[in-house]
């Protein structure tokens, strides 16, 4: 799973060029700030090409899928990960599947193990500086309002693998660059395969992970990803701290159509 994730846009940006998105990272998007503590519902910005234009897009999003006939922008069912295995015929997640895919680049996320009352944060990242997650994306208004639409989006979960499996027993699905053209690709209509395919390709990314245990998780700063000093013991952490991405997300009914 993933529930709370890092970006550091500066960094992110100074190798842009050397990831599979360097043609949508060309610049932070309006009002994103750098973050080492980034919550589900918090604004995370995502990379998507625009399904008639063609033009590759990196903006801010709601951290939560919202399909355009929800009722409202929070479900009270967890919808920030979404689960690769079920994605592709949930009502919630289904039509993202097919033409609503993105790619969420982050600097590095965090997972939680212990028991209930004794939660030990790690701090992970991947291979190289920018780790790129699969995701869907929604755009979503509140039902018989002007008001503007909200990008909304979720990221994709698997079984854990690799150096995740000592960790959870779910991962976010890491986008390998030999997928990341055909993931962004709209005219691409997306299913169950195009998703297996994602995953498969996920494990190889999970075995070269880099991961440390770190403090408990207070406030924000670059701190956060510090390792924990071997003779600290790590405090019990917070309830709104503790691991999210193993939860079984449930799905939203449709009561409407969405719009064409």
């Amino acid at each position: 799973m993933c529930g709370r994730v890092i970006v550091d846009y500066e960094e992110m940006l100074r190798v842009a060029g050397d990831t599979a998105l360097a043609e949508w990272l060309t610049a932070a998007p309006q009002g994103a700030a750098s973050s080492w503590n980034i919550p589900p519902t918090r604004a995370l910005a995502i990379a998507l090409t625009d399904p008639v234009t063609g033009s590759k897009h990196f903006e801010l999003a709601h951290w939560s899928l919202a399909p355009p006939w929800a009722k409202q922008l929070n479900s009270k069912f967890p919808t920030f990960n979404a689960r690769a295995e079920t994605a592709a015929e949930k009502p919630t997640f289904q039509a993202a599947v097919q033409h609503a895919r993105c790619a969420i680049p982050v600097s590095g996320f965090y997972e939680w193990t212990g028991s209930k009352e004794r939660r030990v944060p790690h701090a992970i990242f991947g291979p190289a500086p920018v780790l790129i997650l699969a995701g869907l994306y929604s755009w979503w208004r509140a039902p018989g309002s002007d008001d503007r639409w909200t990008l909304t989006t979720t990221i994709l979960t698997q079984p854990s693998a690799g150096k995740m499996t000592d960790l959870h027993d779910r991962m976010p699905v890491f986008l390998a660059d030999e997928l990341t053209a055909e993931w962004l690709d709209p005219a691409t209509l997306g299913d169950q395969h195009l998703v297996n395919a994602v995953t498969a390709m996920a494990i190889s990314v999970s075995c070269e992970l880099r991961t440390h245990e770190v403090r408990p998780l207070r406030g924000d700063g670059a701190h956060l990803m510090d390792p924990m000093p071997r003779a600290s013991s790590p405090s019990q952490q917070a309830p709104d701290q503790l691991a999210l991405f193993g939860e079984e997300f449930l799905d939203i009914a449709p009561n409407e159509r969405p719009p064409r």
